[in-house]
């Protein structure tokens, strides 16, 4: 909403500067987005005095004027004006100017004449309607100052960024009206008085030439018309169009701008329509039914639907109501008999057509939001008393005003007392009565605490007594409230432990380079086939969508890893090869038909392509089954889970894996998950070239892991003594079962600290079948210094334990 100062002046006296009313309007709810002074494109605009004046040598209608514009040399402009002469203080407009319209001002030559500038008319500076000459400024003004100085322009332009529950400040009196409630003393606003002169009325009713027709009721309760003849349309005086241009608007014709004008001022959207295009000269106001098309008045043609609230004379539709008017009625140069229409629509409605229509109007922004349903008959007199002078026009005697629906005063019983609770304030009934009396609410007091309140109609926002609590916040000004603090510090709820343990995967799984993927928890109809799973796994047992987007999200998922698969394929299409990527989500399992599905909450991870980025210091080497391996340990460690261990997959649990190539994780006999590398034929059904490996466990499984408490050991004080043992052993023999067979013998050595693997070879030296391991047993005391004879008893025992239990060799 755009306001000028000088505009509010006209309806409330107001002594406080431009940036007091902006803080104060700010306060009060209206946020003022910027303050500008109306006359800013005048900054390059001086007073000048010609002091020579000779006819240009190459045009009979042109001057060379030399012009003193104040501090330094006279310049010389060509000018064509009738009127200018010799010492005539005038309008100087220097280069670099712009002029309303956009119009730049430079140096150029006019006829082979040098020009530096331009002496202004008041219509071309937009400060009055003379455009025959230049203007005068009469005598006593110092050159070289500027024209906003000089002529005391010192309006200012306001920007307000309103709410949409504030729709009586979408105009200039409601606005005044704000103003009103802290300005001293405070006052009510002073409205135009409307007065429909007698020597203009004819002798015939409106009755006798129009009538008005509400078939819906509900959408349209009140219609008011008022009608004139003997219209002159033509441009508008210069105040109107002044008033207009400076809040943006381009001014149209007389009767047009009138109805713009009175919708600015009193916040009442109005239409005027050719009334001799009215056909039977009848106003039906009706829904549109089985109307198909209409064209509105920029010319464009829409598709109306049944429910949309139409406008229509005796044979057709002429306005799609409280949006546009249709092209069929609208006011010409020939117009000569005008209906004002001035209604108020149901708010829903003009919302509803404005939405499908696509048409937003200044109209149809104010009805959307809800306007005055007492404020018709104002407006519409306001715009007929103005046209009747403006326009030369006669008055048809009464006016028309239709009311199916007849609004309800509202009347709120407010509790001070509660409304003092519920602001934290001490604010007595006279106090509360008095600021709402300031924006023009009733107030009578019918007890000790209670007041009755005559909520406005122009305050269609206002219903409940909290609304009345918000009127007086922010009428006294919300910084005025005390901030105050619960007596009772506020303790907050523990996270729930499944919480916790997602953000620690999400800090744990980073820290290997991983990025977390959000996935839709639809998938593919397919993606049980393309996993290859069995007719009787689980996993089968799918909730189908009833309405699916598409067939790419038409079950619910079982399972992250088509998710994993598909964002492969998506990074890989983007030339994005090397990804590691994990996700935590539900998958859902089928129950019998009418039931919920069974929810359960996995994290599952993906990496694929290269080990590191490619550099001049690294080698290209792809990543493996180990490498997210040893991610899952570091998972679980990070987790403070222990007594993780790997078994190899029998069977179809993991189908989607490459034989040879999956693990069962467990701990401590618990199934946490599984890993491994996706099988080529799933990498196939998924559009993928390059290898994938995967790592899929149960959160609630690792949850139920975690320990519930972690005991701080101290640091060794005595150093530790490594041994290693090779042996020879299968190949069929997992390294997970001898270190497991060596964790059992160390249980029962207080010396051994720690045991692993680090070395592994198979070859022909070693013989077909065969594989050399390479362990490292590390032994440590707590209370001394270990020696070679210590540990030499301890570490024999181990050797020929695993020897005889596994049938294992020692190297020749």
């Amino acid at each position: 909403m755009k306001v000028s100062l000088s505009w509010l002046k006209e309806y409330i006296p107001v002594d406080l500067d431009s940036q007091q009313i902006a803080d104060r309007l700010t306060m009060a709810g209206l946020e003022v987005d910027s303050v500008e002074p109306l006359y800013a494109c005048l900054n390059k605009v001086v007073v000048g005095r010609v002091d020579e004046v000779r006819k240009h040598p190459n045009a009979d209608t042109l001057s060379c004027c030399t012009v003193d514009v104040g501090g330094g040399e006279p310049v010389q402009i060509v000018c064509g004006a009738p009127n200018v002469r010799q010492g005539m203080y005038v309008a100087c407009a220097l280069p670099g100017a712009v002029l309303p319209g956009d119009l730049k001002i430079k140096k150029s030559k006019l006829r082979g004449e040098k020009s530096a500038g331009m002496l202004c008319s008041g219509s071309e500076l937009r400060l009055a309607e003379d455009a025959s000459g230049i203007m005068d400024l009469g005598e006593g003004v110092l050159p070289g100052t500027t024209l906003e100085k000089a002529l005391d322009l010192s309006d200012v332009l306001f920007e307000i960024d309103l709410t949409p529950n504030r729709p009586d400040c979408l105009s200039v009196i409601g606005v005044a009206r704000e103003i009103g409630a802290f300005t001293e003393p405070m006052g009510r606003v002073k409205l135009p008085e409307v007065i429909l002169p007698e020597e203009k009325m004819i002798n015939k009713s409106i009755h006798d030439f129009a009538s008005v027709k509400i078939l819906d009721g509900d959408l349209c309760p009140r219609y008011s018309a008022g009608m004139l003849f003997d219209v002159k349309v033509g441009p508008s005086p210069f105040w109107l169009r002044q008033k207009l241009e400076s809040v943006g608007l381009t001014p149209i014709n007389n009767v047009v701008d009138v109805t713009n004008f009175v919708m600015l001022e009193t916040g009442q959207p109005l239409h005027a329509f050719d009334f001799d295009n009215l056909a039977k000269g009848q106003i039906i106001v009706q829904k549109a039914g089985a109307a198909t098309d209409f064209t509105t008045l920029d010319s464009k043609e829409h598709k109306l639907e049944a429910e949309m609230l139409m406008i229509c004379d005796g044979e057709r539709s002429v306005a799609l109501a409280g949006v546009m008017g249709g092209e069929n009625s609208e006011i010409s140069d020939t117009t000569a008999c005008v209906l004002i229409e001035s209604a108020y629509f149901n708010p829903v409605s003009i919302r509803r057509t404005a939405k499908r229509t696509g048409i937003a109007t200044d109209a149809s922004h104010r009805f959307e939001r809800g306007v005055d349903p007492e404020g018709t008959v104002y407006a519409m007199k306001r715009a007929v008393s103005l046209i009747a002078d403006i326009c030369g026009a006669s008055i048809a005697k009464d006016i028309i005003d239709e009311r199916p629906l007849k609004s309800e005063p509202i009347v709120i019983c407010l509790d001070t007392e509660a409304l003092n609770t519920r602001l934290g304030t001490d604010f007595s009934c006279e106090a509360i009565g008095q600021i709402l009396k300031s924006v023009e609410f009733g107030v009578e007091k019918t007890d000790k605490n209670l007041l009755n309140i005559f909520v406005p109609s122009f305050r269609v926002d206002v219903a409940r007594p909290e609304d009345l609590s918000e009127e007086v916040a922010r009428l006294w000004g919300y910084n005025n409230i005390k901030t105050s603090y619960p007596l009772v510090p506020a303790t907050g709820r523990v996270l729930a432990p499944v919480l916790l343990l997602r953000e620690q995967i999400r800090q744990i799984l980073p820290g290997f380079s991983f990025y977390e993927a959000i996935n839709y928890n639809f998938i593919h109809w397919e993606s049980c086939d393309r996993l290859k799973l069995s007719e009787t796994d689980n996993r089968r047992a799918v909730e189908t969508i009833l309405n699916p987007i598409s067939d790419q999200m038409s079950v619910l998922r079982t399972s992250l890893v088509p998710g994993l698969l598909e964002t492969m394929k998506r990074n890989n299409s983007q030339q994005s090869d090397s990804i590691k990527i994990f996700e935590i989500g539900k998958v859902f399992f089928a129950r019998q038909k009418g039931e919920l599905p069974e929810e359960k909450e996995m994290v599952s991870g993906l990496i694929s392509g290269n080990r590191t980025e490619q550099s001049w210091f690294s080698k290209k080497a792809g990543v493996d089954f180990f490498d997210l391996k040893g991610v899952v340990e570091g998972l679980f460690r990070g987790l403070m889970i222990k007594n993780v261990s790997f078994a190899k997959i029998d069977g179809g649990v993991c189908p989607y894996f490459e034989s040879g190539f999956g693990a069962i994780v467990s701990v401590s006999d618990t199934m946490v998950g599984s890993l491994g590398k996706i099988d080529g034929q799933v990498l196939k059904n998924y559009g993928l070239k390059q290898d994938a490996y995967v790592f899929d466990f149960d959160l609630a499984v690792l949850l139920s892991l975690i320990p519930g408490a972690i005991q701080a050991e101290p640091l060794p004080r005595f150093p530790s003594v490594s041994r290693d043992m090779t042996l020879i052993v299968d190949s069929g023999i997992e390294v997970a079962a001898i270190l497991g067979q060596m964790k059992i013998f160390a249980k029962k050595q207080s010396l051994i600290e720690d045991l692993f693997l680090f070395d592994l070879f198979e070859g022909e030296a070693i013989g077909q079948g065969k594989k050399s391991l390479s362990f490292r047993v590390v032994y440590r005391s707590g209370t001394k210094t270990l020696t070679e004879k210590n540990i030499k008893k301890i570490h024999t025992n181990l050797s020929k334990t695993i020897l005889d239990k596994f049938k294992a060799n020692l190297p020749e």
